[in-house]
């Protein structure tokens, strides 16, 4: 078994603090040290199509609400979970960009809609295409059986939070 960082953090604890179950550690330690390798990972595909994070989340979110590919500011953040503000600068980039545009809400004659453009959904078709072979590539070194345990076992600690809110 190859040891990693963290067997090593572990070991130190262990010996200077033999009485504490530092268990939880190795768990918790792993999953933050593996979150910053995802997001760096993640962040260089994005790059390859002049995108951050927060501009693919947008796109995504828009390509995969269906046609017509559009949806309120508000909608947008909720789903995101951001600011409004943080919201706001991520459209009029993307708007500037070409990738998206404001277009009256038919609705709601005071509302506004963000849609995709076309070229901002030709660009999110790659990316996300992009976005998911890389993700198949990260997780590669596990097998089917144990990624899918592993599945089952992060939606059992993610579900503990969300049920506690």
């Amino acid at each position: 078994m190859t040891l990693d960082a963290v067997d090593r953090i572990l070991g130190q604890w262990q010996r200077e603090r033999p009485d504490l179950d530092v268990s939880p550690m190795g768990v918790i330690g792993r999953m933050g040290k593996l979150a910053k390798h995802f997001e760096h990972a993640i962040q260089d595909t994005f790059s390859q199509f002049g995108l951050n994070v927060g501009e693919f989340d947008v796109l995504a979110t828009l390509r995969r609400s269906g046609e017509p590919y559009q949806l309120s500011p508000t909608a947008l953040f909720n789903t995101l979970m951001v600011s409004s503000g943080t919201m706001t600068h991520r459209i009029d980039q993307l708007e500037k960009a070409g990738l998206v545009k404001r277009i009256p809400d038919p609705s709601d004659r005071r509302g506004t809609l963000i849609t995709l453009t076309p070229e901002g959904f030709n660009l999110i078709e790659k990316a996300v295409e992009a976005h998911v072979a890389n993700e198949h590539r990260i997780l590669s070194v596990l097998p089917q059986s144990e990624q899918e345990l592993l599945v089952v076992l992060l939606r059992k600690l993610l579900t503990s939070f969300e049920d506690s809110r």
